[in-house]
């Protein structure tokens, strides 16, 4: 059968988010789309939303604005080289065209939502295997940072869990499972109701702290795990189906706790396209 626009174009974003540090002209990307180079990037902007090279770009100062934030030690000139950028100035100057500050000032006070306008472009993969486990999942005691707000917002709470986790050494990062708990779809909540408690596992109860972190549970039962590898903002694929499909055609009912994820890895330390995240649906 022969593939659609959109699944050529899944794989092609696929392609660009392995190679990223790497050249990416048109002719490259044509001649692994098999589409002729004269129509690719009119075909590309159609499916994506975008233009190839803003995406190019864009995907790039992705995971510098990450580094920017998360790695404060990583000096900006190393974070320009590393985005592929010949000298900090030209860095400097893409930064603050798309995003309208500097490496410098996002740093110092990043505006995720503003950041996220940005990236609402389609986001595409060239991923279709859905393969789905049953697993009983063993209860886990969890230290967390209840985030209330804007899904946009959550880069600025992450900070604060991550801060916690490495003062008070309760759940360290290496050793430690990290979770998410998701209680609404950010795509149909109004940004002030949404939930989402960022967790870490830990052995030990939490005592009181300035941080605001709590302890919870995630109870044990029977789950429907599905594993997805790449950017976070692709799992609705995988996360509609165990909804839309999975549940109903192996006739399961639901337990009365929320889905939620298990984090492996952590951009920026990896590319997005090596992101590993197994996603929790409680079942009974």
């Amino acid at each position: 059968m022969a593939k659609t626009y959109k699944e050529t174009f899944g794989e092609i974003c696929d392609y660009i988010s392995e190679n990223i540090e790497n050249d990416l002209s048109i002719e490259k990307l044509s001649q692994v789309a098999g589409i002729s180079k004269y129509h690719f990037h009119r075909l590309f902007a159609i499916q994506i939303g975008i233009n190839v090279y803003s995406y190019i770009q864009l995907l790039r100062l992705k995971r510098s604005s990450y580094q920017l934030v998360f790695n404060k030690d990583i000096k900006i000139i190393d974070i320009a080289l590393d985005a592929k950028f010949e000298s900090p100035e030209a860095f400097s100057r893409a930064f603050k065209k798309i995003f309208g500050v500097t490496p410098s000032q996002f740093r110092n006070n990043p505006d995720w939502e503003m950041w996220h306008e940005k990236y609402k472009f389609q986001i595409l993969s060239g991923e279709r295997e859905m393969e789905v486990k049953r697993v009983d999942f063993k209860p886990i005691k969890i230290a967390v940072l209840e985030h209330k707000g804007s899904p946009d917002l959550i880069n600025s709470t992450v900070p604060k869990f991550i801060e916690w986790r490495k003062t008070t050494g309760l759940s360290p990062i290496e050793s430690s499972g990290t979770f998410g708990i998701v209680y609404s779809d950010p795509n149909n909540t109004p940004p002030e109701e949404f939930r989402f408690d960022v967790c870490g596992e830990v052995s030990e109860d939490i005592p009181k702290n300035d941080y605001g972190v709590i302890q919870k549970e995630i109870p044990g039962g029977q789950c429907a795990v599905i594993r997805h590898i790449g950017p976070h903002e692709a799992m609705d694929e995988k996360i509609y189906y165990l909804y839309k499909e999975w549940i109903w055609e192996n006739n399961h009912e639901l337990r009365d706790f929320p889905l939620f994820f298990q984090y492996h890895n952590f951009f920026p330390e990896v590319q997005e396209s090596e992101l590993i995240t197994d996603i929790f649906l409680p079942i009974k």
